[in-house]
């Protein structure tokens, strides 16, 4: 019945459809439509189907995906059918990202793409290039508060420059990522504006109140995401005289996704960089789109909804085009941005794994893998086909999102656990190299995330500034071996730029005013391409982290085992600073690679009768992938140097 329903109204809106659609070659929109609609049909009917103009809503729904599908160009309408039939393509070991500002990075798009070779010679072929939508001149929230969804902003380039550089993309086989920011607006967006004078339609696209009863009851349950600089979850607007939610900051407008118009708008905006050339599109924020009085508005079942209802629209007009979930969430609730669905990645099929990204910041600063090997058992599995962006840092803080149940499991105290790794990364800690800057601290509980470039976390800018020899050599050695963790561990791994040269902290935002009170900006560098340079000469930073980075990319690319299957199996073998797993082809039993990682800074010895399902192995029975050489074994026991690691195969 239910069924019959929903291709009763699909008729219902195709015979409704405007001439300037049906007269269009829609063989594979339709073919699609029909296949989705029922699953459409049924979202945006839990979401809206109480409302008197549902019907009409559906019909502009789809209009707005025929639309899109129209304008789509056939080189991109080519791509989606050959990612239909190779649906698991993006599973594949060859992909590696980065993640970068355009005009930080290069001086805009234009001059991004005359360093695509550099991405090339580095082993890169998935660019993410952090918003560059049209935002305020001031305070803009590193572009998350945008101003129009469909402009490029001038000081990055043009709608041309994007086009032009996507096209460049994909002749060289790489892959363009942007953000669509689906949470907020900045308050100088038109419908923001509209808004402002009264306008009933576009008030409706926001949460605004004339009193504080309805935001009071709402501040009861819900969190501050920066409590020092932007408290609470409501700014006061004069122009209009009302509360406007405003979880981010005071001129980042929450968007009304109770509002179905609101849904089709950012649907529209989704599709419309999809025909762009954009290969994967960042959502951001999606964890809170939906709001519920009495709850923290955060991972509501609403929130998912939408997400689903997005996916499957996507697959009528765009197919070949892949979500991420920016979702910094906790580990239990991540992986359901995949969708709860058995197999098919339902919502986003890349998640951020912002869980082991602070299980590696654990091991660097305790020296161990205790955390990080009980952190990782607890990380539900991914869907078959879905995977995760593994990163070291990105353009956000560190936060320290670990279970407290594994802190406790692991032998620590959550609270004064927590209060080391801050003391330790921002340097405060005794014998602490790292440089790293706490971010939204509270300093009535201590909570606080990080800032800081990985160069000077892990030690590099201590080095340099001091002239440790030793200090440089090995903060150089962890730069590789966390790489060397999301190169291996099973998914995407997504560089940051600068990264790749060892770049320090950069203290130049403290004399912009715009940025000066978000010590982000601290790793958030304009490239030095007179360092770049260095990576072709011997004996340097530069030369000897770019190398490193390249050689372990060639090999990554190489290993089949590295593609994601959910065909990775840790290995408990008993000590404390080694974290091990073992990497297989479901198919082939002899073909794995086994994965060992030392974070100490004494050398650790492994029993290789520990690691069972390998059996016994005598001296040269074994291979490094990474050094090329037999590893060193001495009465079948492994020796690990101190921050080093292993990729072994059989010989």
């Amino acid at each position: 019945m239910y069924e019959q329903i929903s291709h009763s109204l699909l008729n219902d809106i195709l015979n409704r459809i405007k001439p300037d659609i049906y007269q269009k070659d829609l063989r594979h929109f339709y073919t699609r439509l029909g296949a989705n609609f029922y699953a459409i049909h049924g979202l945006f009917a839990k979401l809206y189907g109480n409302r008197e103009d549902f019907d009409l809503q559906a019909q502009r729904l789809v209009e707005t995906m025929a639309r899109q599908y129209i304008k789509r160009e056939d080189e991109l309408k080519q791509l989606d059918i050959e990612r239909e039939r190779d649906y698991n393509w993006f599973l594949n070991q060859k992909w590696v990202g980065m993640a970068l500002y355009a005009n930080g990075f290069a001086d805009d798009l234009k001059d991004m793409q005359s360093h695509l070779s550099y991405f090339q010679e580095l082993g890169v072929n998935m660019v993410h290039i952090m918003p560059i939508m049209e935002c305020p001149e001031g305070q803009s929230d590193g572009g998350y508060a945008v101003s129009n969804f469909r402009e490029i902003d001038n000081r990055v380039g043009s709608l041309e420059d994007l086009r032009s550089l996507s096209e460049e993309m994909r002749s060289r086989d790489m892959l363009l990522a942007m953000d669509v920011v689906l949470n907020h607006t900045s308050d100088e967006h038109e419908w923001a504006e509209k808004a402002r004078t009264g306008d009933s339609t576009y008030l409706e696209y926001y949460y605004t109140f004339e009193s504080r009863n309805i935001p009071d009851m709402f501040e009861q349950s819900m969190l501050e995401v920066f409590p020092e600089t932007a408290p609470g979850n409501f700014t006061w607007d004069e122009k209009i005289q009302r509360w406007v939610m405003t979880v981010f900051n005071n001129y980042q407008w929450d968007l009304n996704y109770n509002n179905p118009a609101v849904f089709i708008e950012m649907l529209d905006v989704i599709l419309y960089w999809a025909n762009q050339g954009a290969d994967i599109l960042r959502l951001d924020a999606v964890a809170f789109l939906w709001k519920k009085l009495g709850s923290t508005c955060q991972n509501e079942h609403e929130a998912h909804l939408i997400l689903q209802l997005l996916k499957d629209c996507c697959q009528v007009t765009a197919p070949g085009v892949l979500f991420i979930a920016e979702a910094i969430v906790a580990p239990s609730e991540v992986t359901k941005y995949f969708g709860e669905d058995a197999v098919i990645a339902k919502e986003c099929e890349i998640a951020y794994n912002a869980t082991f990204m602070a299980l590696l910041w654990d091991a660097v600063a305790t020296k161990n893998a205790n955390l990080l090997n009980q952190g990782i058992k607890s990380l539900p599995n991914k869907l078959e086909r879905a995977t995760w962006l593994n990163y070291v840092r990105c353009h956000d803080d560190i936060g320290l999102g670990f279970d407290d149940k594994d802190i406790i499991q692991s032998g620590y105290e959550p609270q004064s656990h927590r209060r080391f790794l801050i003391d330790y990364l921002t340097g405060r800690f005794e014998n602490s190299f790292a440089r790293g800057l706490p971010f939204a601290e509270n300093i009535k509980t201590g909570d606080s995330r990080i800032s800081g470039s990985l160069a000077s976390l892990v030690g590099l800018q201590y080095a340099i500034e001091t002239g440790d020899v030793d200090a440089q050599e090995n903060s150089v050695k962890l730069i590789l071996l966390l790489h060397s963790m999301i190169l291996s561990f099973g998914g995407i791994p997504l560089l940051y730029y600068g990264d790749e040269i060892g770049t320090l902290n950069d203290d130049t935002y403290l004399d912009d005013p715009d940025k000066m009170d978000d010590n982000r900006w601290v790793h958030r560098p304009n490239i030095d391409w007179g360092k770049a340079e260095k990576r072709h000469t011997p004996c340097t930073v530069e030369y000897d982290i770019f190398n490193g980075l390249k050689k372990m990319i060639t090999i990554r690319k190489e290993i089949n085992v590295f593609s994601d299957f959910n065909n990775r199996e840790l290995v408990d073998v008993g000590n404390p600073n080694l974290f091990v797993f073992n990497r297989f082809n479901p198919q082939k039993f002899h073909d794995r690679v086994l994965v060992v990682t030392n974070f100490n800074d004494q050398p650790q010895k492994l029993d290789l009768e520990d690691v069972a399902s390998w059996g016994t192995y005598k001296q040269g029975q074994l291979f490094d992938l990474h050094t090329r050489q037999k590893p060193e074994i001495f009465n079948n026991t492994l020796v690990i140097p101190s921050f080093s690691f292993y990729w072994l195969r059989e010989m």
